[in-house]
């Protein structure tokens, strides 16, 4: 029974752990980690997928990775809010250098995504959509 209790306990500490982002949303931290995974096994599919979809740098993809830190999941969030809240993406990454440990649910109300909002569900959805696919494919704009 106690070695019963250890095993959940790790397994249960690795699975949280693996947990990185905070939404607000469980089903849109799950695929934002598995975005990343996917991102992590190819990288440069990941980012050629950022720079079409998104017509960003090469240059810039760079600094957010080497200067903000960022994770392929922060990259790809940043620039989906950037899109569907129509701000800048240098007022995404300002806000997301004040606020990034609050999490992402904190960022995204700043720049005026609000849970339950539509532009909310928009975000969930092309997370859901996005986690599936090969990350070399172009992202459809809708």
């Amino acid at each position: 029974m106690r070695n019963l209790f250890l095993l959940l306990f790790t397994l249960n500490f690795y699975l949280v752990s693996a947990q990185i982002f905070n939404t607000g949303s469980v089903q849109l931290d799950a695929d934002l980690n598995l975005i990343n995974k996917q991102a992590r096994s190819n990288m440069s599919s990941f980012r050629t997928d950022m720079r079409l979809s998104y017509n960003i740098s090469e240059k810039r993809l760079d600094y957010m990775s080497a200067n903000l830190n960022m994770i392929p999941g922060d990259i790809y969030l940043s620039l989906e809010i950037s899109r569907i809240a129509r701000v800048s993406l240098d007022d995404v990454l300002t806000v997301y250098r004040k606020h990034k440990s609050k999490g992402w649910g904190v960022i995204a109300k700043q720049l005026g995504i609000k849970p339950g909002s539509a532009e909310f569900h928009q975000l969930k959805n092309r997370a859901s959509s996005k986690k599936g696919k090969g990350q070399g494919k172009k992202h459809k704009n809708k």
